[in-house]
């Protein structure tokens, strides 16, 4: 999957608060609906909304459980979300390595451009 195909609808659907807290909840299992409204204290139908847009996004899935419909994580979009957040950390360690060598060598200690004297004033 690419980069954007992943990024947009999946931290578009974790960006709002109330479904970000539907998945934390599910990090610790499967829960129903009406479980999940119990815990956040929301309403069913706010939760249910919710819960479609994480569907709809693939981090979430459903499987009906007698007459409850039980949401689970789904582990291989998190997987995925893993995956792309790891090559940003490549990129910033090499750029803090680089960064650090600079700093070990002394060169950030002397300004990149001068600053020009003052001149002094004249009193009255």
């Amino acid at each position: 999957m690419t980069a954007a195909a992943l990024a947009a609808p999946t931290f578009a659907a974790l960006g709002e608060p109330s479904r970000l807290r539907i998945v934390e909840l599910l990090r610790a299992g499967p829960r129903a609906v009406g479980d999940i409204a119990d815990a956040l204290g929301l309403r069913q139908p706010q939760v249910s909304k919710h819960l479609r847009v994480l569907g709809e996004a693939g981090l979430v899935r459903v499987e009906p459980v007698a007459r409850r419909r039980v949401y689970r994580l789904e582990q291989q979009r998190f997987a995925e979300i893993g995956d792309w957040l790891e090559s940003f950390e490549a990129l910033w360690e090499t750029r803090l390595d680089a960064l650090g060598a600079l700093l070990e060598s002394g060169a950030a200690d002397a300004p990149a451009h001068p600053v020009p004297p003052t001149r002094p004033t004249q009193e009255s």
